[in-house]
């Protein structure tokens, strides 16, 4: 039985994605949840599963276009035994039922004139008549390789002088501003991913009016006390204890004692949440992924350093889920792993703050002591925080931050559990 397969929901406000590449082609078998398309969102990068186990009749959707949530994306022969059970499922559910034939009536005009805001985008960017471009998607729909091709072949239409050009709104991070080439450059095209990257800071720069604080906490005793047990702990868990996950741990310590700072802006209303998933940033070597400890305010030392490792692990091996990175709460940005010390973060989009942890750096500082000031020789770290004013001011954000320097400062084996 032909059976449509639809672009899912991957996250929640996801309305669309991308196909940035098909795993399989017309005439392949395919088993049930094997992975047959890759999936770019504004959220996450991801894998489509197959609903069914069957033969790939038709794919309806060409890679780099940009399709709405619930649109049919191929056509799946399901085989008989799976087809019963989903037949019995979907009776059972009142859910619609699979069509019978995948004959349908197409208005090619119509299908031609819905563009991808890829398209869209092109075509603004090099004046392009999309009237004039014959398209080679389904139904005669315009593709983006349709128009990079008309781009490259240096025939561009033009019929439609650029002043009376319809009015297009560019994709956000589309930078229209002609950037001169010269001799001996390098361009290097732009990976899905790094689109997404730039889309969504830019979306978030431009939304969000970012205001920045910075405090400087004294962390001696954390190192210390980190450094007494490192190996014995890798002995005994398997894995590396880092500071991060002592860092976690006093954000979300400290997010429970201030919970408008664990908020999100909701359009018209802020969102104090009731979980508080941690998002870290993974870098890679051309991407930056941002994975999510989910409820990190009921996990200990260990247990956060844990899931640290395995979210690291999985970004760095491509196997990364779109479960593992939504629902973030609030990030934490290690930035002192490459050394740095003064940072501005970007908020993640939607969330109300981002907290830079900046590299630990030996110093002499003024102290106070019985015998008066006197300078000693201190690990230093500075911890800088971006919010989203429309969210958060200056006071709750200055007591948030105080309260995370207390915890760190406090941080000893005499009175900190890592179990």
């Amino acid at each position: 039985m032909a059976t449509e397969m639809t672009m899912p929901q991957l996250g929640e406000s996801v309305t669309e994605g991308t196909i940035s590449k098909w795993l399989v082609e017309p005439g392949q078998s395919v088993k049930k949840y094997d992975p047959i398309a890759e999936v770019l969102t504004d959220k996450v990068n991801a894998e489509i599963p197959s609903s069914y186990s069957g033969t790939i009749q038709e794919l309806l959707v060409s890679e780099d276009e940009t399709v709405e949530v619930g649109r049919v994306i191929c056509v799946i022969e399901v085989d008989e035994g799976d087809a019963e059970r989903e037949s019995s499922e979907l009776e059972s559910s009142e859910a619609p039922k699979a069509i019978d034939s995948i004959d349908r009536i197409e208005d090619t005009k119509s299908q031609k004139r819905r563009y991808s805001p890829a398209v869209l985008r092109l075509a603004s960017e090099h004046h392009i008549d999309l009237e004039s471009v014959m398209g080679s998607g389904k139904g005669g729909r315009i593709t983006r390789k349709d128009i990079q091709a008309v781009i490259d072949n240096g025939g561009v239409p033009k019929s439609i002088p650029v002043t009376e050009q319809p009015t297009v709104k560019p994709r956000s991070g589309t930078n229209q501003r002609q950037v001169v080439t010269e001799s001996g450059d390098v361009e290097v095209p732009l990976s899905s991913t790094r689109k997404a990257i730039a889309a969504n800071l830019v979306q978030s720069k431009q939304d969000a009016p970012h205001a920045w604080m910075m405090v400087e906490a004294d962390v001696t005793n954390l190192v210390s006390y980190r450094n007494q047990i490192k190996g014995e702990f890798k002995q005994k868990e398997g894995f590396n204890l880092t500071f991060l996950p002592f860092f976690i741990k006093a954000v979300v310590e400290s997010l429970k004692e201030f919970p408008e700072v664990n908020a999100v802006w909701g359009g018209d209303k802020i969102i104090q949440k009731k979980d508080i998933n941690i998002s870290i940033a993974v870098a890679t070597d051309d991407a930056l992924y941002v994975p999510v400890i989910k409820n990190a305010d009921e996990k200990s030392i260990k247990a956060i350093g844990r899931e640290v490792n395995e979210l690291a692990n999985k970004v760095r091996t491509g196997s990364i889920s779109g479960d593992n990175m939504q629902g973030g709460t609030f990030t934490v940005n290690n930035t002192g792993s490459f050394g740095s010390i003064l940072s501005t973060p970007i908020l993640n989009h939607s969330q109300a703050a981002i907290l830079s942890v900046e590299s630990i750096v030996k110093r002499p500082v003024v102290i106070e002591s019985d015998a008066g000031d006197m300078i000693a020789i201190r690990s230093m770290v500075n911890l800088c925080l971006s919010l989203d004013h429309r969210v958060l001011d200056g006071l709750i954000c200055g007591r948030f931050l105080a309260r995370v320097k207390e915890i760190l400062e406090n941080t000893s084996k005499e009175n900190t559990s890592v179990y």
